[in-house]
């Protein structure tokens, strides 16, 4: 199997999918002669044409809302918003219109559509290029939410977001885009919505379920190793990869073997979908747990620029939880 990036992961399924079904068409800003900021619909355009690679004015509720007139008509379009920061003039059509076209109309239109955008920091992007607003749309029901960690999950939870019959967000952690490199087999594949997956497996008495996804799931590994390392403490580390709707039973199943949970993200802490974990384990395994459930984030204040690393829950911050949690 050939090695790829992430970027190249993502167009590499966005090339599979246009030849194999003529209905899907790529939208946003500078997708098209450009290939995007970071490249990722690059040559898409020579070879499908401006008719299905369309380049879009600055204007991302006008984005949205054309998706979604092409979804009620038939087509099966995958908008992209340059930065996730900036899906905020389209959040009303996605909110009231993408995310209710299948209740509103009986099930009689599905806004079938996948919106691509870069999430999180760690490129010095500062406020305005670096937030992750995953809980924002986890909060809405009708929506679907992907966040790939690695090359290969990226390649084929997109193809199954872009067959799904609901309408997907799907976020890229931009700061593993080339980062992150792996085996990526050939051809077509898909990875199933809605199912975690266990990177690391815990060991002996004292472990930790620790749960991560996106950019900070390579945190959480460096974090894990080290308490191992250092502490004799096995952590059993979960990428979520769909993160709506949860795979709640993978996350239980571990809590209920190690007795402790750890939660990463990079979103700030207050009303962060880290509380909806810790709410939904309490509720189903509070009896199996040994210590309080904790949260390793971002903090609640605008992304910096000058002290994004602070900011950022890197393996430092996580281990010390990590270890608390191990030994309370």
């Amino acid at each position: 199997m050939p090695e790829m990036n992430m970027v190249q992961a993502i167009n590499d399924a966005l090339r599979l999918e246009m030849r194999r079904d003529p209905r899907v068409v790529i939208l946003g800003e500078d997708v098209g002669k450009v290939g995007g900021v970071f490249r990722v619909t690059k040559d898409l355009h020579e070879e499908f044409g401006e008719d299905r690679v369309i380049d879009t004015p600055l204007s991302e509720g006008g984005i949205i809302g054309c998706a979604v007139g092409m979804a009620l008509y038939g087509l099966v379009p995958v908008p992209e918003i340059q930065f996730a920061d900036f899906i905020f003039p389209g959040y009303d059509q996605i909110v009231s219109e993408v995310a209710k076209l299948r209740w509103r109309s009986g099930g009689e239109y599905t806004a079938k559509l996948v919106i691509r955008t870069p999430v999180g920091g760690g490129i010095r992007g500062g406020l305005y290029h670096s937030q992750s607003p995953e809980a924002l749309f986890i909060h809405v029901p009708g929506l679907k939410v992907v966040c790939p960690s690695n090359p290969h999950d990226a390649k084929g939870l997109l193809l199954a977001s872009i067959r799904d019959p609901d309408p997907v967000l799907f976020f890229e952690p931009k700061r593993v885009y080339r980062a992150a490199k792996g085996e990526v087999a050939e051809g077509d594949f898909t990875e199933p919505l809605g199912k975690a997956k266990i990177v690391r497996e815990a060991s002996g008495e004292r472990s930790v379920t620790v749960v991560a996804w996106g950019a900070m799931l390579y945190e959480a590994i460096l974090a894990a190793d080290r308490a191992l390392a250092e502490k004799g403490i096995s952590c059993e580390i979960i990428d979520l990869r769909t993160l709506w709707p949860l795979d709640v039973d993978t996350v239980v199943q571990s809590v209920e073997k190690t007795g402790r949970l750890v939660v990463v993200h990079e979103a700030p802490k207050t009303c962060g979908f880290g509380a909806e974990i810790v709410a939904l384990v309490t509720e189903r395994a509070m009896l199996r747990l040994e210590a309080p459930p904790a949260r390793v984030t971002g903090f609640d204040t605008p992304f910096p620029y000058a002290l994004e690393m602070e900011y950022l829950p890197l393996a430092h911050r996580i281990l010390p939880v990590i270890v608390e949690t191990a030994e309370y």
